[in-house]
């Protein structure tokens, strides 16, 4: 009887251990839900000052452990993703604004008025359709019936230029904070001196429309049929 108890004990333990550390697995999840809720609530709001608004936002918080997270009033990262973005009435497919080094004072999340959330490091990717891209570089160009389509990672495009059609296939870049069009290759029944002006048209870039959260243009890649904007953001500060 007496080697029976000790058993009895540990399995007492064991089972007690194991349902704290579920409880406190869930109070750690509810507390992080609350939390992603509140802070992308104040990245909505921060959103609109930049004319960016979208049909879906949410907001994931990424590292070990919520509550010691909060406790220490920083978060290693925190993902916002935004669904059907529109920036400065350009559509866009999606954006991704991945914060690192992520300053949340108490008050934020018990929702004190005038609480801000301070970033270390932002970095954004905002994909638009070439579709939308092209309406952009027609714009900034004067490019006549200028069209783009992604394929095998870069963009054919057709155009019109002193009445010739062209067909040419481009890599976009970032050029100081503008999208460039690099013309990779190109029909040789265009002549030299057209297809320097079109080149001329297009490395110099396309004014874009104001980014979220004044970021500033650092690449340009296509992945699938997108075209992907990559920015960074300075001194990102999320207040209600």
């Amino acid at each position: 009887m007496s080697s029976r108890k000790p058993r009895r004990w540990v399995r007492r333990l064991v089972v007690t251990v194991v349902v704290l550390g579920v409880l406190l697995v869930a109070a750690d999840r509810a507390a992080a839900w609350a939390a992603e809720n509140r802070l992308a609530s104040m990245a909505e709001q921060q959103a609109a000052r930049y004319d960016l608004t979208a049909q879906d936002t949410s907001v994931q918080i990424g590292g070990f452990g919520f509550l010691p997270q909060v406790a220490r009033e920083e978060f290693s990262s925190v993902t916002m993703t935004m669904t059907k973005p529109t920036f400065s009435e350009v559509p866009g497919e999606d954006l991704e604004v991945k914060m690192n080094g992520v300053h949340v004072p108490r008050g934020v999340i018990t929702g004190d008025a005038g609480a801000a959330v301070t970033v270390d490091t932002t970095d954004i990717r905002l994909k638009l359709s070439p579709a939308e891209v092209a309406k952009l570089a027609a714009r900034g160009t004067g490019l006549s019936g200028l069209t783009l389509q992604a394929v095998d990672g870069k963009l054919k495009t057709k155009l019109s230029l002193r009445g010739i059609s062209i067909d040419a296939t481009v890599t976009p870049m970032a050029n100081k904070g503008r999208l460039a069009l690099k013309i990779e290759q190109i029909s040789d029944s265009v002549p030299e001196a057209v297809r320097a002006v079109l080149q001329a048209r297009l490395s110099r870039g396309i004014s874009l429309p104001k980014l979220p959260y004044d970021a500033s243009l650092k690449e340009v890649v296509i992945e699938g049929g997108s075209v992907v904007l990559v920015a960074t953001a300075a001194n990102l500060k999320l207040t209600t």
